[in-house]
């Protein structure tokens, strides 16, 4: 299914990885990326040289990241009434219960901790994939 997904990913690596396992999984999903937390707010409000920017299906929103982090960047989604619908996935490598928990109250839809193993990381996405992609019914994408 063609999608748009805004990854929000500071580190280069991580976003190749994202980029090659969709190749993979999912070869017309559109993957739009912000690598901090301001920019991924600029891209979602359409700011500046966003003021084009598709509006995302999901959004893969990692933690750790400069100027703005996960958790910001989530609460800013989740008090937008024009954002707060679009599924945020968690895409980080905490694992520790403090951020897991302020994920979910800050109304993440899911928390994925990155696998270091590639097949494991194809795994994960596929299950994003199948499950927010393929299985469940989205709010048909309004600009």
């Amino acid at each position: 299914m063609s999608a748009e997904i805004l990854l929000v990913e500071d580190n280069p690596s991580d976003v190749s990885l994202v980029h090659e396992a969709f190749r993979v999984i999912n070869g017309s999903a559109r993957i739009n990326v912000a690598s901090d937390g301001e920019e991924a707010v600029a891209y979602l409000r359409r700011e500046g040289t966003y003021g084009d920017a598709p509006r995302p299906d999901i959004i893969l929103l990692d933690l750790n990241m400069p100027k703005m982090n996960g958790h910001q960047v989530l609460a800013h989604i989740k008090d937008d009434e024009g954002l707060k619908l679009i599924p945020t996935i968690m895409l980080t490598t905490s694992n520790t219960e403090k951020d897991i928990l302020t994920s979910y109250r800050l109304h993440a839809n899911c928390y994925f901790v990155k696998p270091v193993q590639w097949e494991e990381f194809v795994d994960v996405i596929k299950s994003i994939n199948d499950f927010w992609l393929n299985a469940v019914r989205l709010p048909t994408r309004r600009t």
